[in-house]
């Protein structure tokens, strides 16, 4: 295994303190007693590890591949590549002496003949440091599983160790293969037959359309038993649910056959890494350079004390920050400039990187860290790609290029520079910048693509074009928009007005003063047009969107909340109270906001069923976990000193953290009790708000 640079989260400020301990405690997974219940458990609840190029490794945590997306091994591999599922399952067996078999994987396939089979679910699972831990008991053995991958590298690592047993056994280790891409359909089929050269016990699987996989077992008596090749089908049973193909194959080399008494230890490696990399280290050695490393992200996070939440949000915010590995010309063109690239995974598992997620996660996932250079890298990252006054939307998995139908996402883009240079003082990095921002302002006062342009009438931004989702409110069917918000909408008009203001200090600062007021000029009409033009009287809260398709829009979403939230507040103060009380009422949850609120026409209670159905829910009452960030923002703007209500609207999240994806928090949540978590199993801006909440509410208690 290449040696580790285990500080390379690149940190700006203060060394973290040294004598700081770490000490958050494992997160165990709740159980049930009953058979039917843990089963569901077992199936249901998910774990997920990365490696900080956008690589991951996911699955249930029976062992069981319920989506397209579990595997092993997830390699993040240049364009057009992408990301690729290189190792999609293990079956695990157990020997005895007497020829009693335990199926760790409960896989019933591919038995010794004459054996006894019994399937043994793992008996605990835990996140220690992050990391996922199984035991497995029966009788007096108990085995314990853990798996890592290691930064920076498309490589994973799976250990056994048995912790107790009365007498030697053989443990027998089969992978299954399909290489696709991540996204791709389970069943596809294989594109092009594998073949496999094997020497001293280490296996190489090659095929047309990825790189090599690599594979050995570190331990003291093992070897490797090619059986020519084997093939049979998973069923994943999610990807049925969510109306799609279920059913694919996978194709199994041989295995690996290993003898263990009590206290030894054997290492699985998996890894599309030369083979110099991938040996280069012990890769016993590895877990414990990982935990170091996990170690010193808490360390240097601004947290809370001894507040255990926060910790386990650095350690999750960790797994979205990543070096863009499949776009090689990021990393070239930022190392020509002496500088490196960030970017942000919006989502596992199937987002990329997204403009909006990107920058409104930034703080969280940045600044609370105390990751201050990658905020950085991020800012100047996104800023070599603006065209005609936009910063991507996304990018596309696999490409070298974004796509840009956004109209919010570039306007965030001035919110977390601000937020930045706030926490670092980074003056050279707002030089570079400000020909950027001025050129985007510009733009908009123009006119870009989209339809998106200033109404010189009004000065509010209206934006939309027949066919296109703008605002976050993103969803899409084939050509359905379900939420097209076409014309001006209200967070849109917050986040410009906030864009202004904050362009005009910044050229005020840098001695443009005659741009700076006429800035100020163009933010006092936008103001005044938002709180004579958005305020809705019969309702006593903020239209989502005038000068619509269909006129102004009075669904009460939680959008209008960014009018307050924001650093420069277009709202008028006088209506704070009113609109944070209406939301309150009517879209506040444990885990969130509701997206509409109930008695809409529109509004669903549940987000499930095939795609069509489940995007018709997407914007239309689901619950959004990120939507908590500028409802604490605005409640502490009506409500300032009242930091320890806010805190306990966080309180929710800390249950979740047992559920869907232990240790993470999930994308959305049913707009109903009991608050199913639904969509991703782990969101960029879902941790990001709330970690950025625990430290404000916490630091802004401790200075009242």
């Amino acid at each position: 295994m290449a040696a580790i640079d285990e500080n390379r989260t690149e940190r700006g400020g203060e060394k973290p303190d040294d004598k700081r301990r770490f000490e958050l405690p494992p997160r165990s997974m709740e159980w049930s007693s009953k058979p039917d219940e843990a089963s569901e458990l077992l199936l249901g609840r998910e774990w997920l590890a990365t490696n900080g190029l956008g690589g991951y490794a996911s699955g249930t945590i029976s062992g069981a591949c319920t989506r397209r997306y579990h595997s092993l091994l997830i390699a993040a591999l240049p364009a057009p590549l992408g990301r690729m599922v290189m190792f999609n399952h293990l079956s695990e067996e157990v020997k005895f002496g007497d020829r009693t078999i335990l199926r760790l994987d409960g896989d019933e396939s591919d038995a010794s003949e004459g054996s006894i089979t019994q399937h043994v679910p793992p008996g605990e699972f835990s996140l220690e440091a992050g990391l996922p831990v199984w035991r497995y008991r029966s009788g007096s053995l108990i085995i314990e599983k853990r798996l890592v991958l290691p930064y920076l590298q498309n490589t994973v690592l799976i250990s056994y160790k048995v912790l107790s047993s009365a007498e030697r056994i053989r443990l027998r280790l089969r992978p299954s293969l399909h290489f696709r891409p991540h996204e791709a359909s389970v069943g596809g089929g294989f594109p092009s037959p594998y073949t496999m050269a094997a020497v001293e016990r280490k296996i190489e699987v090659r095929s047309d359309v990825a790189p090599p996989l690599r594979m050995f077992v570190v331990a003291e008596h093992s070897s490797l038993v090619l059986d020519g090749g084997r093939t049979r089908t998973l069923h994943y049973r999610l990807e049925r649910a969510r109306g799609y193909e279920a059913d694919g194959q996978v194709w199994s080399p041989g295995y690996f056959r290993i003898d263990l008494d009590e206290g030894e230890e054997a290492v699985l490696v998996g890894s599309t890494e030369d083979w110099d990399t991938v040996t280069a280290v012990d890769p016993t050695k590895i877990f414990a350079s990982e935990k170091s490393r996990r170690e010193r992200l808490i360390a240097t996070a601004a947290l809370p004390d001894e507040n255990r939440l926060s910790q386990e949000m650095v350690l999750a915010a960790d797994q979205f920050i990543i070096r863009p590995s499949t776009r090689v010309a990021d990393r070239t063109a930022a190392h020509a400039a002496g500088d490196d690239a960030r970017t942000v995974i919006a989502g596992y598992h199937w987002f990329t990187d997204w403009g909006r997620d990107t920058m409104i996660s930034l703080e969280g996932l940045t600044l609370a860290t105390g990751r201050h250079a990658e905020g950085g890298y991020l800012l100047r990252t996104f800023g070599r790609y603006v065209r005609d006054g936009l910063i991507p939307n996304l990018f596309p998995e696999g490409h070298k290029e974004g796509l840009y139908h956004t109209a919010d996402a570039t306007l965030w883009y001035f919110h977390a520079l601000h937020r930045y240079l706030e926490t670092t003082g980074d003056r050279n990095t707002l030089e570079q910048l400000l020909p950027t921002l001025n050129d985007i302002v510009d733009h908009h006062l123009r006119g870009t693509h989209y339809g998106i342009h200033v109404d010189p009438k009004d000065g509010l931004l209206s934006q939309g074009q027949e066919g296109y989702q703008l605002t976050w409110m993103d969803a899409k069917v084939g050509d359905w928009v379900v939420t097209p918000r076409r014309g001006k909408a209200v967070e849109i008009n917050a986040l410009w007005y906030n864009a202004l203001r904050l362009l005009a200090s910044w050229s005020h600062e840098t001695g443009a003063g005659s741009r700076a007021q006429e800035l100020c000029e163009r933010a006092a009409q936008t103001e005044a047009s938002f709180n004579e033009r958005f305020w809705y009287s019969e309702g006593c809260y903020l239209f989502d969107v005038v000068d619509g398709e269909h006129g102004d829009d009075s669904a009460l979403r939680p959008n209008q909340l960014f009018s307050i939230a924001l650093d420069y507040p277009v709202l008028q103060q006088h209506r704070w109270k009113a609109v944070l009380d209406k939301c309150t009422a009517t879209l506040l949850t444990p885990v969130g906001l509701r997206s509409l609120a109930p008695g809409h026409p529109d509004y669903k209670a549940n987000y499930d069923g095939d795609l069509r159905a489940r995007d018709a829910a997407y914007h239309q009452g689901t619950v959004w976990g990120w939507l908590i960030g500028p409802y604490i923002d605005a409640y502490l703007r009506v409500h300032p000193y009242d930091h320890e209500k806010a805190a306990k609207l966080l309180q929710g999240f800390e249950q979740h953290l047992s559920e869907a994806c232990v240790g993470s928090i999930s994308e959305i949540f049913d707009a109903e009790a009991p608050y199913l978590p639904r969509g991703c199993i782990a969101q960029a801006w879902s941790v990001a708000e709330v970690l950025r909440c625990l430290v404000k509410t916490s630091n802004n208690a401790k200075r009242t």
